[in-house]
């Protein structure tokens, strides 16, 4: 059906009006991805630091014999528990999907894991396939903080300790540049399974350590596990939200770039139309005055 030029017009402000959004949602999120992103390349250091001491840690327990706290031992169990982060809001191309969908794989994988949702994506994804969550977190902001880590990997602790499950996991999407994120799984628990090959890049250095661990090994453990938790959970959210961000970011820039093919498109369309108006008023004059000379 031919669009009238007042149809094409309106549909041209219409685009026009949207393409001014989505350049604004563009620069919003490029604004705040800078400091995402500073502050997840500022993490990784911290926390691969914090696995090869807690690996240190476990091979001098395994070399001096020392029985470990139960916080640390190995479970036989294949209880697990999923931490799903996904972002509270949408307009980020595939971010959440890809997510949402290794979340399926894994949960296929394994039927009987516990879930706990990070962000509303998931939550109200999840909700919809009538799937129970041990705990749903929401609305964290843009800025994440320790505060948020260490809400979410009390918990986690607490549920673990008492024997709810046998492993936790975190499935959050790693920011490699701002076009390019990878999903990824990261055992968190048993420290056993997670961490005991985190020592090996010092190990090839050709030298190892000497530490004094007082006042016991045991309880050096047993502290640093929590912390070691809420690190884990804290790296995988300030990696998450510089991944939505980039995601966001490009996302709203393909809109803009869609909307200016769109409305070059509805321009020529436009002229087409404007042309065959005037190309019809014309042959109607000429008509016109053709039947008056014949009269």
């Amino acid at each position: 059906m031919a669009q009238t030029g007042r149809e094409i017009k309106r549909r041209m402000n219409t685009v026009r009006s949207i393409q001014q959004i989505t350049k604004a949602m563009e620069m919003v999120a490029a604004s705040k991805l800078r400091q995402a992103q500073v502050k997840a390349q500022a993490t990784r250091p911290y926390y691969t630091r914090l696995q090869q001491s807690m690996a240190r840690t476990l091979q001098a327990a395994q070399r001096a014999g020392e029985e470990l706290p139960l916080i640390a031992q190995r479970r036989e169990g294949a209880r697990t528990c999923l931490i799903v982060v996904t972002s509270d809001r949408g307009l980020a191309g595939g971010y959440n999907a890809n997510i949402l969908r290794r979340a399926e794989e894994f949960l296929r994988e394994h039927p009987d894991s516990q879930l706990v949702v990070v962000g509303r994506k998931a939550r109200d994804y999840f909700r919809r396939r009538r799937r129970d969550t041990l705990g749903e977190f929401v609305n964290l902001g843009d800025a994440v903080t320790v505060g948020h880590a260490r809400q979410i990997g009390h918990m986690i602790y607490d549920f673990y300790v008492h024997g709810l499950f046998d492993r936790v996991a975190i499935l959050y999407t790693r920011f490699i540049n701002t076009v390019t994120h990878r999903v990824e799984l990261r055992p968190v628990l048993p420290i056993q399974e997670a961490y005991s090959g985190a020592a090996a890049e010092d190990d090839a250095a050709g030298f190892e350590p000497v530490y004094d661990y007082e006042p016991s090994l045991a309880q050096v453990i047993d502290t640093v596990v929590p912390l070691l938790v809420n690190a884990a959970i804290f790296q995988s959210l300030v990696e998450a939200k510089a991944s939505e961000l980039g995601a966001r970011m490009t996302a709203m820039r393909n809109a803009s770039d869609n909307a200016a093919e769109l409305i070059k498109d509805l321009t020529l369309s436009f002229n087409r139309a404007r042309q065959a108006a005037i190309t019809k008023e014309i042959a109607e004059i000429v008509g016109g005055a053709d039947a008056l000379e014949k009269r």
